[in-house]
């Protein structure tokens, strides 16, 4: 049977999370390519500002290092025989370098290895998801501000462990998600403005190779030290990445980095989606994801409209950890050069970067189209009565019954008002043990939820001055 020409291709059937998002363009095998070829691009321009490769060779090579004029599954194929997909890259790049300028054709990948191209591809990749990711974190930042200045007193039941616990808001709640969310976006941009260097080495970490055409192109040897902080310098400033202080071909820092800050980013988006999963449920209802022709759909109960988006972020939010605890793994990185360690990273990184720019994607459309219900939120609150406030009264009382004695009071005063259906103001005030010491009156109102949600409102103001 005759595949059809994208039979190979990654579609994304088995990852919805990122299918059909920016960061999937952003990191497909097609903007890989482009990467490395920028890279080699960029190191023959930073060759040729510091005299020692023709700048004629620099335009050539810069000219025609598109990834459209190479055969992707070709280059694919060809990488089994070599461990790494370079050195077919190189080899291409050179025959069309060739076709336009056989004299440049030269000067391709002069003094290079393939880690310094892949490496450096691969912090182009991240640099140009990074910011994708980045701006759909504002984004949600900027919606989920708005829902807790919306909600600063919007009063909810505060759960732990599953159950009712004390009142709180849903403006905390959400000032909550926009603070990890914030705290994502920093993590990621530190990792941008230090992390993501220029890889540049050659063959070994010794840039012999580099120093030595430098001698040959350049017209003398020049100064080991001095020529390979130009060269650092000028590689930095072509790319837009950093400068490293050592080569890093088995010193993978910058890659670990990115794993821990990509592995959080997905992990704070989860928590959004598991708080909306509970809130969302049938029987608790006090939010809704935003609708869209036949999203949340089921295959076999057409009443149902599923939290689709919660469920996709919180898929990305169980995988991306898990694929970079392998990144982090790749520590161990043997010698000047791993064999294997190096080549793990490369399907890890990469899906880290999808699923976590989808995750990002998905959480803007989440967070700008939330429906809070407030008047259910007031209703679920009321399911425990005024059980929920129990810690404020124990607090009232201890001072006049002892703590042990209010404890106890207040267990057996909630176990009653539980059983019976009675406000818990009602069942405390024919207690004996507060006769003469308490009215109804500010039974009531110690009993009443929404007047005790503590700093609730205050946190929310301190949180969206932050």
């Amino acid at each position: 049977m005759t595949r059809p020409p994208d039979a190979h291709a990654d579609t994304g059937l088995l990852s919805p999370v990122r299918a059909g998002t920016p960061v999937e363009e952003a990191v497909c095998d097609q903007a890989w390519l482009q990467a490395m070829l920028d890279a080699e691009a960029a190191l023959a321009r930073a060759q040729a500002g510091l005299g020692t490769l023709p700048q004629s060779a620099a335009d050539a090579i810069t000219t025609v290092a598109r990834a459209e004029r190479l055969d992707l599954r070709s280059l694919a194929v060809a990488a089994r025989e070599t461990a790494n997909p370079v050195v077919g890259l190189v080899q291409a790049l050179t025959r069309i370098v060739a076709d336009a300028d056989l004299t440049a054709a030269e000067y391709v990948h002069r003094g290079s290895t393939s880690q310094d191209v892949f490496d450096t591809g691969a912090m182009l990749v991240a640099t140009r998801a990074l910011r994708i990711v980045r701006a759909d974190l504002g984004r949600t930042a900027t919606a989920l501000a708005a829902l807790a200045g919306r909600h600063r007193d919007t009063l909810m039941a505060g759960r732990t462990l599953a159950m009712h616990a004390v009142p709180t808001t849903f403006g905390l709640k959400a000032a909550g998600w926009r603070q990890l969310v914030l705290d994502a976006d920093q993590r990621l941009g530190q990792v941008m403005e230090s992390g993501l260097p220029v890889a540049l080495g050659g063959a070994a970490g010794t840039l012999a190779g580099y120093l030595e055409y430098a001698a040959i192109d350049g017209g003398g040897r020049p100064e080991p030290g001095e020529y390979l902080d130009r060269l650092l310098d000028a590689f930095a400033a072509e790319t837009g990445l950093a400068r490293p202080v050592l080569p890093w071909h088995s010193l993978r820092t910058p890659i670990a980095d990115l794993a821990g800050a990509l592995a959080f980013t997905a992990g704070a988006l989860g928590k959004i989606a598991v708080d909306v999963q509970s809130l969302t449920r049938t029987e608790v209802g006090e939010v809704t994801e935003p609708t869209a022709a036949g999203r949340g759909s089921s295959s076999a109960m057409p009443h149902k409209r599923n939290p689709v988006l919660a469920t996709m972020l919180r898929s990305a939010a169980l995988q991306v950890p898990v694929l970079a605890t392998g990144l982090t793994q790749c520590l161990l990185s043997e010698d000047e050069r791993s064999a294997g360690a190096w080549h793990a990273e490369w399907l890890l990184l990469r899906e880290c970067l999808r699923l976590t720019g989808g995750a990002a994607h998905t959480a803007v459309e989440l967070a700008e189209g939330l429906t809070v219900q407030a008047e259910r939120m007031r209703e679920n609150l009321d399911l425990t009565g005024s059980q929920v406030v129990s810690e404020r009264i124990a607090a009232v009382l201890a001072p006049q019954l002892g703590k042990a004695a209010a404890k106890q009071l207040l267990t057996w005063a909630s176990s009653t008002a539980e059983k019976t259906g009675r406000p818990l103001h009602r069942v405390l005030a024919e207690a004996p043990e507060l006769e003469g010491r308490i009215t109804t009156r500010e039974l009531a109102e110690l009993c009443d939820p929404a007047a005790y949600t503590g700093a609730a409102g205050p946190l929310v103001d301190r949180a969206l001055r932050a």
